[in-house]
């Protein structure tokens, strides 16, 4: 570097920290006179009669020329007067080949309390999505090693999927397999509001050391502030980004995007905004499309997601699922009935849509698929008839058919967890099913 350029690097160095003091803490949120900053700044609270510890804490707004903080981290030891240290950054993550295999808080450290490696970069939590005019077109098809998913749903590289059920139909023994069996470069995988026991099962029997080893995980449990739950999820994109970046196609999963809006949701209320629909404030539905459109293809790589998403009482018309429903590229819905009857995976293929499918197949694909799927739909529509007896053989071809496809249909649907299958032995299967009647 020159002289004159060391000089006006000087020159523009802001040498001066800025300070405020904590004025009152109501429920989730610190209000301090000062100090000077702006939204999404990191700020750090010195608490305690020593000043020696120190909490981290965001800017969400401003009341009255005070400062809105929420912490993230438990408000104990903030009293009236506290030093406010303003950083004038945001938070930003180290991230690095370094991770892989790693499990992480949400500020991107280890969570077995080990030092993060060197020779990481520092990435920001929040980033814009990609401009949509560099993004390239999905044309290739990424394996995922579930055979109903590779031929019925059939995924692309960059496509963002939701995975829709309630609690307890096999959504992270699903991700777990999806971990294990895909051919993607590198697993990024967000668990947000888990259940502390959930978290180790999770990584030790879903995902395994073989899923570990080319994964990192971010974990927030559902006892963390409202704000490390979001920013988990925010830490767990930007890593994801950073590996698109390098050019990698990255599988990215999250479970589950609506803890995220509910942690989005407290913060709103403590800030003050109105709830609006079914009690979620108007910021819930400004985040999501922000957080999901990050995800996906750019110049460089891309990023697979699936993202699960919990319905309250099977809704799927409840305002979170709605709003997912309509951002992302495709939806997979699990059915507590198919769960019941022992079908793993408990995917309703009737009810479940791959927007980009049409766009990587091959016509043969395109009409085996369709054809399992009118099958089915024959079948299911006339279920309730053949079952008691009503129904005589020869009233109708279809249904003739479809009584006769069904059961290889349904041993087709299912796969056991340790199983992995290829997209092209799952493609082969449907093509010779509907062929010849077997796989």
């Amino acid at each position: 570097m020159r002289a004159a350029d060391l000089v006006h690097a000087i020159d523009a160095l802001d040498s001066y920290k800025r300070y405020g003091k904590v004025k009152r803490v109501v429920g989730l949120m610190i209000e301090s006179r000062g100090p000077e900053s702006s939204i999404g700044d990191l700020c750090y609270i010195y608490a305690g009669s020593t000043n020696k510890a120190k909490i981290p804490a965001e800017v969400v707004g401003f009341k009255d020329e005070n400062v809105l903080l929420m912490p993230y981290l438990q408000v104990t030891h903030i009293s009236p007067g506290s030093i406010v240290e303003a950083t004038e950054q945001p938070l930003t993550v180290k991230v690095g080949t370094g991770l892989i295999g790693q499990v992480l808080d949400s500020f991107g450290l280890p969570l077995n309390e080990s030092s993060l490696p060197k020779g990481l970069a520092s990435v920001p939590t929040d980033q814009s999505p990609p401009n949509p005019m560099k993004r390239p077109p999905i044309h290739e098809k990424m394996e995922v090693g579930v055979r109903v998913i590779d031929s019925l749903l059939t995924v692309g590289k960059g496509q963002r999927v939701g995975i829709f059920a309630g609690s307890g139909v096999g959504k992270s023994t699903l991700m777990g397999m999806i971990a294990r069996n895909t051919n993607a470069d590198l697993n990024v995988i967000a668990l947000i509001g888990e259940r502390g026991r959930e978290v180790r099962e999770f990584i030790d029997r879903d995902l395994g050391p073989e899923g570990l080893k080319r994964s990192i995980v971010v974990v927030a449990t559902s006892d963390q502030p409202a704000l490390m739950r979001l920013k988990a999820a925010y830490t767990a994109t930007a890593i994801a980004e950073y590996f698109r970046d390098k050019g990698l196609n990255v599988m990215f999963m999250m479970d589950s995007v609506t803890r995220v809006a509910m942690a989005q949701r407290e913060i709103g209320l403590a800030v003050g905004e109105p709830p609006t629909t079914k009690g979620y404030t108007p910021s819930v539905f400004a985040i999501l499309p922000k957080l999901l459109e990050r995800t996906g293809t750019n110049e460089l790589g891309t990023i697979t997601a699936f993202y699960t998403v919990l319905v309250d009482g099977d809704d799927l018309n409840e305002p979170i699922s709605d709003t997912v429903r309509g951002i992302l590229d495709g939806h997979i819905v699990l059915d507590r009935q198919l769960a019941n009857k022992g079908q793993f995976p408990a995917i309703n293929v009737l009810k479940s849509i791959s927007r980009v499918m049409n766009q990587i197949v091959d016509s043969e694909h395109k009409s085996s698929s369709s054809k399992l799927r009118d099958l089915l739909s024959t079948y299911l529509n006339s279920e309730d008839l053949i079952n008691i007896g009503a129904y005589k053989r020869g009233s109708s071809r279809e249904i003739d058919e479809a009584i006769k496809f069904y059961p290889k249909i349904i041993s087709y649907l299912k796969q056991n967890v340790e199983d992995k299958v290829s997209i092209e032995q799952s493609i082969s299967s449907l093509n010779q099913l509907i062929e010849k009647g077997d796989f």
